[in-house]
Parts: C-alpha cells; sequence; structure tokens
C-alpha cells in the first residue's frame, strides 16, 4: 500500500477511466502508478503521451535497451514497482533473468555489448546526483549512437526517474508481475542517489 490510498469508489474522469480500463485488459488489473497519477488528471495525461512517445515500436532505440535502461534507473532510485514491470517486459522482449541480474556489474558482463554498456554508463551517470556526464562518456556514446538517438536516451532515462523517483517516494510496492532479478541495494553501492 503507497502513502496515498485512493479510495476503490473514487471518480476519475472518462477519459482516465479508458486508460484504467485498458490497463485491466493487458496487465489484469489497474496499476497503482497510474491510479496515482491520475488524481492530476491533466498530469497524468501529458505523462502518458510522453511515455507512449518514448516507447514507440519506431523509436531508434531498440526495446531490450530501453527496458535495461528502465530496470537500471529503477534500481538506483528504489522503485520496487518500476522494476517489478520493466524487469516483466524485458522479459518478454527477449532479455533473460541473467541480463537482469548482471546490471549491476554490466561494465565487466559479458552480456552486454559495448553500445549496451556505454547506454548503461550514460543513464548511471545521469541518475546519480553526484556523477555528471563528461567528456569521455559523451564521446563513447557517440561512437555507438547518433545525435538524435542521444536524444532519445536523454529523455528515456529523465522519464524513467521522474516516473521512479514519484512511486519511490510515494512507497509504491511491486504488483508481482516479476520477482527482483536483483538485491535492490545492488546499483546502490554508495548511499547517494
Amino acid at each position: 500500500m503507497s502513502y496515498i490510498e485512493i479510495p476503490f469508489d473514487h471518480r476519475f474522469p472518462w477519459y482516465v477511466r479508458l486508460f484504467l480500463a485498458n490497463q485491466r485488459r493487458r496487465y489484469g488489473r489497474e496499476l497503482e502508478p497510474a491510479r496515482l497519477w491520475a488524481r492530476s488528471p491533466k498530469v497524468f495525461v501529458g505523462l502518458s503521451l510522453l511515455y507512449g512517445a518514448l516507447d514507440r515500436k519506431s523509436s531508434p532505440i531498440e526495446p531490450t535497451l530501453r527496458t535495461l535502461i528502465t530496470v537500471l534507473v529503477s534500481q538506483v532510485n528504489w522503485c520496487a514497482f518500476c522494476i517489478d514491470i520493466n524487469s516483466a517486459t524485458g522479459i518478454k522482449r527477449g532479455l533473460t533473468e541473467a541480463h537482469l541480474a548482471a546490471l549491476s556489474e554490466f561494465e565487466v558482463s559479458a552480456l552486454f555489448n559495448s553500445r549496451t554498456k556505454a547506454a548503461l554508463a550514460y543513464a548511471t551517470a545521469i541518475t546519480y546526483t553526484d556523477r555528471r556526464v563528461d567528456a569521455n562518456l559523451m564521446a563513447r556514446l557517440k561512437s555507438h549512437f547518433n545525435d538524435e538517438e542521444i536524444i532519445e536516451l536523454t529523455a528515456l532515462v529523465a522519464f524513467q526517474n521522474l516516473s521512479s523517483k514519484f512511486n519511490s517516494a510515494l512507497d509504491v510496492a511491486a504488483q508481482g508481475f516479476c520477482k527482483d532479478p536483483t538485491p535492490s541495494t545492488a546499483t546502490n553501492k554508495t548511499d547517494k542517489t
């Protein structure tokens, strides 16, 4: 149960109810973060449109890489819900539990190629507040991604930070879509986030 409870009989606007009905069809239930965001319907719509733009089929960033980024950022931000749902999405997209478990040591893992490692290092540098994107990291990233792809990566990392920090702050629990593939402390070797 999150810190903010939504009464079972809360009446959302019609357009939010359509979105929640789609979640019930897709996931078998409404997602707790959606119900929380929907308490501010205009913000909810904007957030939903942004997510749809970032996770579209025509994205220049492959689905498995998008998922690895979202799980890694969620681990750093201690978001159990995001780790849960994004790990389940990753499995559907072809990732293995081994990929998800190796995220805490992605730089040395043989499971990831240099393109993926560069993107994950970039996501980490953006997410931890005690780190910065420097010229070396940007050069590494540019050896694998063009400018448009870097913009997409940056937007995805920023969105996932927004989402996972929102859920973590409100103590949104995992909803049981996937077992947590890694201990939540794996990427939090320091308490700085």
